[in-house]
């Protein structure tokens, strides 16, 4: 193992959101978190509901105001769709490219 490159191993002090103390070992002396052992919906069984400025109702809002709305084309006019929605409609569309006339050329040999 390397010399001079690990960072110290200390006692450090955890200190909770809810005012609760512990030490572990880390390479800092305090650390402060939001959640421990003690307060933890999932361990306490306590459950908390948050809705901060009543995000659920904002997004149904959002939802139904967007539910008429209509996009609209560059000019005003319903852009049309001119790819084949089935393997017929690309059949016929082929069919059509191969029987226009092809460009007939009017070669003369002079002998």
């Amino acid at each position: 193992m390397k010399q001079n490159i690990h960072p110290d191993y200390l006692q450090m002090v955890v200190t909770c959101a809810c005012g609760n103390t512990f030490t572990v070992g880390g390479s800092r002396p305090t650390l402060h978190v939001d959640v421990c052992h003690k307060c933890h919906p999932f361990i306490t069984g306590t459950q908390k509901f948050i809705d901060a400025m009543g995000r659920v109702e904002k997004f149904t809002a959002k939802r139904q105001a967007a539910s008429g709305y209509v996009k609209k084309s560059k000019k005003g006019q319903e852009a049309i769709d001119k790819t084949p929605k089935s393997l017929k409609e690309m059949l016929d569309a082929k069919k059509k490219l191969s029987k226009v006339e092809p460009v007939t050329e009017d070669v003369t040999t002079e002998a």
